[in-house]
């Protein structure tokens, strides 16, 4: 038996084959563009989704021998999207997505309404879906009047793929329209922006069935009856992936953003400090994660501004952790989500002399975005979270100075997993092996461990002063 994991990103939309033992087979890739005719406006349509689909199914099936095995599949979305279908479930509108900025007025006035905050267990982002869905009705009000349900990107390919709206906790939480506690549609957050429990899709767990594959496209594809599971918001199914669903579990992301993911098995909202609180992609679990919008992107921005590479950079610094040096670095150029919520604050270098060189930048560079980090960390521990260790992951998690530099900001160990394929597609995947009627404890165990990065005890201090005066200059900054 195979199993078909599908990642649809922003940029691209991966689908990777595994065997029942959830050991990859296969993997394609497809490109897809975004589409900004505003400043602040992100779209995409989604029959790009649907083409670049049906383009990696063909080639796995023609490439891959195992492809005709298939039992399940599980799909893997960005998360927030605003998929507005009619009564004949044709998209009215491309799709809004998650780092569209045009609803921040709306946003503002939902976060604002009494006892929103209390049902959803988040503030109202002006990228979660339930402001976009305000914007459309005060902007493009004839559009409005012809939504018949609303999508997420994932549950668009889930409709594709049976033929049913139907979509998983974890993904729905993100939307500003979902009791996260109750896991179910809210009528009152639904009501707060005109719209009815009729127009959202059904909900299920992301580990049940939540259909099964079209007679036709599994006539088309080759394959016999093939259980289709509920699916997962993105980071859900990277927690998924690295085997993140109990309390003490969970990732730090390195990447263009930055995420500190904790797995929990309770439900504890902390709105106010700016945390996502989500339902997880398996029924009983939530998790909580922190966000910085600049984490690698910052690296990758000074290195444009000098005219170098990335990991140049960082190499150049050598491998040797020492105290914070006297240059701080705020990693806000798009603004910051925790613990802050401000779309207006922006970066900045303090401490800057003559003797200021491009390692003493550098250096700043990776330890403002290790601040940025605790941040996050320090707000999850205020809900009781446990980070006693947490695996790393993405593109910046190549570097070892960086990893000590966050292992000790945090004071938690860093494990780095084996292997290459911990992702929201391998997520995706195990899903579809739990729906089809795989044990989930034997699906989702974490990865084997590669070596573990421990905080250096010698400079806890340093790093603890550093990251107060790191702290100290925000409101300085705010917007």
């Amino acid at each position: 038996m195979a199993y078909l994991g599908i990642d649809l990103g922003t940029s691209g939309l991966r689908a990777l084959l595994v065997d029942d033992a959830g050991r990859p087979l296969a993997s394609v890739e497809r490109a897809l563009s975004t589409q900004h005719p505003h400043p602040g406006w992100s779209e995409q349509d989604p029959a790009t989704w649907i083409a670049a689909l049906e383009a990696a199914v063909a080639e796995l099936r023609d490439t891959a021998p195992d492809f005709a095995a298939i039992r399940g599949i599980g799909v893997a979305g960005h998360m927030h999207g605003a998929t507005l279908l009619d009564a004949s479930d044709q998209v009215i509108r491309p799709c809004i997505l998650w780092n569209d900025t045009r609803s921040h007025a709306e946003a503002a006035a939902l976060d604002a309404t009494p006892g929103l905050r209390e049902l959803s267990g988040n503030i109202v982002f002006p990228g979660f879906t339930a402001p976009k869905l305000a914007w459309v009705r005060a902007h493009e009000p004839d559009l409005f009047a012809r939504v018949a349900k609303v999508l997420l990107p994932a549950a668009y390919l889930n409709l594709y793929l049976t033929g049913d709206h139907v979509a998983d906790m974890s993904d729905s939480a993100g939307t500003s329209w979902l009791d996260v506690g109750a896991r179910d549609w809210s009528d009152t957050l639904l009501d707060a922006g005109g719209l009815r429990r009729d127009q959202m899709p059904r909900l299920v767990e992301g580990s049940a069935p939540a259909g099964q594959l079209r007679r036709d496209l599994a006539q088309a594809w080759g394959l016999g009856q093939v259980t289709v599971a509920g699916g997962a918001g993105d980071n859900a199914a990277a927690a998924c992936g690295i085997g993140a669903l109990a309390e003490g579990q969970g990732f730090v992301s390195l990447g263009t953003s930055g995420v500190v993911l904790a797995a929990r098995d309770g439900y504890h909202p902390a709105p106010e400090t700016a945390l996502h609180t989500f339902c997880h992609a398996v029924p009983g679990r939530w998790y909580q994660m922190g966000v910085m919008l600049s984490a690698a992107g910052s690296l990758s921005w000074l290195a444009q501004m000098v005219g170098r590479k990335p990991a140049d950079l960082v190499s150049d610094l050598g491998e040797a952790l020492t105290a914070p040096g006297a240059v701080t670095f705020l990693p806000y150029l798009s603004g910051e989500r925790t613990p802050h919520n401000d779309a207006a604050v922006r970066g900045a270098y303090t401490g800057l002399s003559a003797g200021t060189d491009l390692a003493d930048m550098t250096r700043a560079v990776l330890e403002g975005v290790a601040f940025g980090l605790r941040d996050s960390a320090e707000a999850l521990r205020a809900t009781g979270a446990q980070l006693d260790q947490l695996f790393a992951v993405g593109g910046g998690a190549s570097s070892r100075l960086w990893l000590r530099m966050i292992a000790t900001a945090l004071n938690v160990s860093l494990a780095l997993p084996a292997g290459r394929e911990f992702g929201a597609a391998l997520g995706a995947a195990r899903l579809a092996m739990v729906a089809a009627g795989a044990d989930e404890a034997r699906v989702m165990s974490p990865p084997q461990v590669d070596e573990v990065i421990a905080p250096d005890a010698d400079l806890r201090a340093a790093f603890d002063d550093g990251y107060a005066r790191f702290r100290a200059l925000y409101p300085k900054l705010a917007g």
